[in-house]
């Protein structure tokens, strides 16, 4: 049973002492008369005071006068709402509970968990936090707006700049279209910027697509057309840049795992891959096997990586698998014909020295494809510039776009010699550099002193104003394909029913907030 604190000793008991053998008559300290008391009650004590000592009386009146007024005082500060208490703090509050959830990508049932409560009851006990509804349909989208608005003005003042877009299928099979921007800033650095993703809920048709993309930029974000489009290599994508009058440009990092792919599906490399899948699943089932791996690599002096398993639907994984199964080779080996795993591995494959050359050859095939796929994946430097540079093997897949993209090269200082084109073709490139630069319109001005350590603006602001409105086209549409990678994580098992304009903002946060 718990104990019961002992009573406070009224105020007026501070001018009087009991005896501990009769505790029923207390002694005035200024007097010491006995005054006669029932139990706890002091009231004959007061009395005694206010009779005998005027001034003491007076003082005694004060301290209980003040000991009351400071218990009502906490009992009616207790009943206040939060918001009266402090409307500055709770808006405060309210919306670093909005930003944590949009940028921590955590659910919005987080703040009616108990534990959640319990936290913000320590930091501040006067808050009274909110439903998930108002989060919600309330500070969440405040927030959103206030976001948007934001970006909104920057864009406002950006003349040329390109969109990628791609689609995508939630765990809850709704397909979302994701929509992003590129431009180069006054600086001549390359920005991608996120609009959101909208849901779509009609067949995936060119002009379903086509109405999808302009309702995003053109309605939702007020802004005008791009005439520059990066999508992946499916023919509504193309047949809907095609409807919209957009330059359209295919994935270049896509046509490279389409080939890897293709390599990938070789009877031969097929073979191989399943063979060498077989052991390194062996390896990553048993906690023993792994740890005699592990004692190997120590003997060995290999590096302590473990090793990994390829996914069908990343071409590079089966690289990864492969060169880190070549490093891993001896371990590998002196694992399996140790005395303790030589039972358990009797049904593996095991690989003959052609198994282990084809590996090494698959390897430093895919290497090529693995780095010229991380170039250009590059969100920060220009990147369409460098397709014609490296793509001679694919000069028929790009032959419509040759002449733009030998222009892209020209007005990149990397490639601008153009060395991977005969003279002729050299000179007809420039030549129409310099009738596209003179029909090229100068809307709005530039900073001249950031673009002339580059282009030379105060000598070539044609040309300036030109390479600004190509150079900010991406080589491939990974920045869509990355927005779909953050809805995955905000599109969880136990938030498959989020709606498409919950999703949006919440996507939309994460990705524009930190900018």
């Amino acid at each position: 049973m718990a104990s019961v604190a002992p009573p406070r000793p009224a105020l007026v008991d501070k001018e009087h002492s009991r005896s501990p053998k009769d505790t029923s008559k207390p002694i005035c300290k200024s007097c010491y008369r006995a005054v006669l008391t029932k139990g706890a009650n002091t009231s004959n004590l007061a009395k005694h005071l206010k009779d005998r000592h005027p001034d003491l009386y007076k003082e005694f009146s004060r301290a209980l006068f003040s000991r009351v007024m400071h218990a009502r005082l906490c009992a009616w500060i207790g009943e206040l709402p939060a918001v009266w208490y402090s409307s500055n703090e709770a808006k405060k509050l309210k919306r670093a509970v909005a930003v944590y959830i949009s940028m921590d990508q955590v659910p919005v049932y987080t703040v009616e968990k108990p534990r959640f409560k319990q936290l913000l009851e320590h930091l501040n006990n006067r808050y009274a936090l909110p439903s998930r509804n108002f989060f919600m349909y309330t500070e969440i989208p405040a927030l959103y707006n206030e976001t948007k608005e934001i970006v909104m003005n920057r864009l406002g003042r950006k003349t040329f700049y390109s969109c990628t877009t791609d689609l995508w299928t939630s765990r809850a099979t709704s397909t979302f279209m994701a929509v992003t921007l590129q431009f180069v800033t006054e600086t001549w650095d390359m920005q991608s910027w996120c609009l959101g993703c909208i849901g779509l809920n009609s067949e995936h048709t060119a002009e379903c697509l086509r109405e999808a993309l302009e309702e995003m930029i053109q309605e939702a974000w007020k802004l005008d057309m791009s005439y520059m489009a990066v999508t992946d290599n499916a023919s509504n994508m193309s047949v809907a840049a095609e409807i919209a009058k957009l330059v359209h440009v295919r994935c270049f990092a896509h046509c490279l795992n389409l080939a890897a792919q293709w390599a990938l599906k070789l009877p031969t490399v097929s073979h191989l891959l399943g063979r060498v899948r077989s052991i390194t699943t062996f390896f990553r089932k048993s906690t023993i096997t792994c740890h005699v791996l592990h004692e190997k690599q120590k003997l060995l002096g290999l590096p302590e990586h473990k090793l990994m398993t390829d996914v069908c639907t990343r071409w590079n994984s089966a690289h990864d698998m492969l060169e880190r199964f070549v490093e891993q080779q001896p371990a590998i080996w002196a694992a399996l014909l140790s005395a303790e795993e030589q039972k358990n591995a009797k049904d593996l494959w095991t690989l003959t020295e052609a198994d282990i050359a084809c590996a090494e050859d698959v390897i430093n095939a895919l290497k090529p494809l693995k780095l010229a796929r991380h170039v250009m994946s590059d969100e920060k430097a220009p990147t369409v510039s460098i397709i014609i540079a490296v793509a001679g093997d694919l000069e028929k897949r790009y032959e419509r776009e040759m002449p733009f993209l030998n222009m892209t090269s020209a007005l990149d200082p990397r490639f601008k010699a153009l060395p991977f084109l005969e003279e002729e073709n050299r000179q007809h490139v420039y030549t129409k550099m310099a009738m596209e630069a003179s029909q090229t319109s100068l809307a709005r001005k530039v900073d001249a002193c950031a673009l002339e350590d580059l282009f030379g603006d105060s000598d070539f602001p044609l040309l300036s104003n030109l390479a600004s409105c190509t150079l900010c086209i991406p080589g491939t549409s990974v920045a869509a394909e990355r927005v779909f990678s953050t809805a995955g994580d905000i599109i969880t098992a136990k938030r498959r029913a989020l709606k498409p304009e919950h999703v949006d903002q919440l996507l939309f946060l994460h990705k524009n907030m930190k900018l």
